[in-house]
């Protein structure tokens, strides 16, 4: 849209856990618009994580949600025919989904049974300091820290 920003859309709280941020990272979940689907499988991973720790998977997927979300980010800009690296600061709608995204990803890409039994183990690994989504965001970080002397080139 040129001119106006669009308006936010109200997000209702999942039914279980009566959380907003579930339903975002449900409907990132999502494929295909098979919400129900990817409320089990969600549902799934929160009780394989409250059974494999002993505390409240809710609490246990918001840290590892927090521990895979990145803080900065490096964007591309042509200057004077080179293309610099350029760190910048992101929006705090768009780091919870780049995390989401992230988390799900990963997820999706390891090597157990069941989604649900895929997501838990990223869950747990996110949780711990670990695994691939953990690594995409200090490699983002890392990035962001080699290419801080363009950052007065931000825009």
């Amino acid at each position: 849209m040129r001119k106006a920003k669009p308006k936010k859309r109200i997000i209702l709280p999942d039914p279980k856990f009566n959380d907003v941020l579930v339903t975002k990272f449900v409907n990132n979940l999502m494929l295909q618009g098979k919400k129900s689907t990817a409320y089990r499988i969600f549902y799934e991973a929160m009780d394989t994580v409250a059974a494999k720790t002993s505390e409240d998977p809710i609490e246990v997927w918001k840290k590892a949600l927090a521990n895979v979300t990145p803080a900065v980010e490096v964007r591309s800009r042509r200057i004077g025919g080179a293309t610099f690296q350029i760190p910048s600061e992101i929006p705090a709608s768009r780091k919870q989904s780049i995390g989401m995204k992230n988390l799900i990803g990963f997820s999706r890409k390891r090597h157990e049974k069941s989604m649900g039994q895929k997501l838990a183990g990223e869950i747990l690994a996110a949780y711990k300091d670990e695994g691939a989504a953990y690594k995409k965001k200090e490699d983002t970080h890392r990035m962001a820290e080699a290419n801080k002397a363009f950052s007065h080139f931000r825009f």
